[in-house]
């Protein structure tokens, strides 16, 4: 397969341009109390079909871990490039999880800086994520979002199946794709919350958190030229001994100058095992309309729609992105593998340098026999 790559390997982390899509409009102090007062909390637990479902957490934690708080967010052109130029944040913490039956919550905020009373700097959506560092191979993704248009927003995903990695010394990276400055600060915590078997059944499909997780790609910026024909193969080895293996797969269509391709118009998503199509799905969310009140520099086109309402490949203005969960137990034996990853018919690399791409990413969980 063309693209082949180990999975030990380090993956080059090339960022996307997002589109601005609609001009920004006027931030009243009404709207800019609305925003200051959203509240989200998004679990990722969602298929191919839609986003997740709003659910909120009133547990107190049994631990709270406070990674990222406020950090500044920003594009500077002589900036750091280890840091994407201001873009990315990077932090690590020691983590000791409490010995009681628990849930793992990530906790992300992300709020724009203000500039005067009545507007702010970075006023357009943005792409952006937390990731939490892998020695052995690409970061996984923790939170996947995109801001609002010039909002405030707050997301919670449960982390539980991470389990195995969230612990010990952890190194972890925030990123934003502004091209402002000040553009957004963000906040991000790790919460362990007290759960029963029940809870984590719900969440997790398993009454125990996986064995063993395996970090498998990690591709901000899959276009046309890097994916070529046949995708990107990816080399994973499954433990001896495991029964039940499950690919977490996050996937969002984008484009650099606002045209449909990719951002309205969703391609075909391809995963394969040894060459075996395991899933074809094209990533879409129609329900961006639910998330207006988010997204306060929103603006009304000639059509009638609001430029935050319209489908889009497998995101929404102000929301998370779900990862699509793949049983792959009979495909992901014990023993090496290669996964294979491919979007078809991404727009290519015009006379005027705009193009469409993909942010991608997986991880596989599993557990073995006891």
């Amino acid at each position: 397969m063309r693209n082949r790559r180990s999975v030990p390997n380090r993956l080059s982390t090339p960022a996307g341009i997002v589109p601005a899509l609609a001009a920004p409009g006027v931030l009243t102090l009404a709207a800019a109390a609305l925003v200051l007062a959203t509240f989200v909390t998004s679990p990722a637990v969602a298929g191919a079909g839609g986003g997740p479902e709003e659910r909120e957490s009133a547990d107190p934690p049994l631990e709270l871990i406070e990674v990222f708080s406020s950090a500044p967010v920003q594009f500077q052109p002589d900036g750091d490039p280890a840091a994407d130029r201001g873009r990315e944040v990077h932090g690590s913490t020691e983590i000791a999880p409490p010995e009681l039956p628990h849930r793992i919550l990530a906790r992300v905020r992300i709020e724009p800086v203000p500039k005067d009373e009545v507007s702010v700097h970075d006023p357009w959506d943005r792409a952006g994520n937390v990731t939490l560092a892998s020695p052995d191979g690409p970061d996984i993704e923790l939170v996947k979002f995109v801001t609002s248009y010039g909002g405030l927003t707050e997301h919670e995903v449960d982390v539980t199946h991470l389990a195995p990695l969230l612990r010990g010394k952890c190194e972890f990276r925030a990123f934003v794709d502004t091209w402002l400055s000040p553009a957004w600060a963000l906040s991000f915590s790790i919460a362990f919350v007290r759960a029963d078997d029940r809870e984590l059944l719900e969440t997790n499909a398993s009454a125990a958190a996986p064995d063993w997780v395996i970090p498998v790609l990690y591709e901000q910026d899959a276009t046309a030229e890097s994916l070529g024909a046949d995708g990107l193969g990816m080399d994973v080895v499954i433990p001896d001994g495991s029964e039940r293996v499950v690919l977490y797969y996050l996937s969002s269509g984008h484009c650099t100058d606002g045209r449909d391709d990719d951002e309205f118009v969703s391609k075909d998503n391809v995963i394969s095992v040894d060459g075996v199509v395991v899933e074809r799905f094209r990533p879409w969310r129609d329900d961006c309309e639910r998330f207006r009140a988010r997204n306060p520099y929103t603006r009304r086109w000639s059509d009638g729609w609001w430029s935050s309402d319209y489908s889009r490949s497998g995101w929404c203005p102000g929301d998370v992105v779900a990862p699509v969960k793949l049983d792959l137990t009979d495909h992901l034996t014990p023993g090496p593998h290669t996964i294979g990853f491919n979007v078809e018919g991404v727009r290519p690399r015009d006379e005027d340098d705009h193009y469409g791409y993909w942010r991608l990413s997986a991880y596989a969980v599993g557990w073995t026999q006891k």
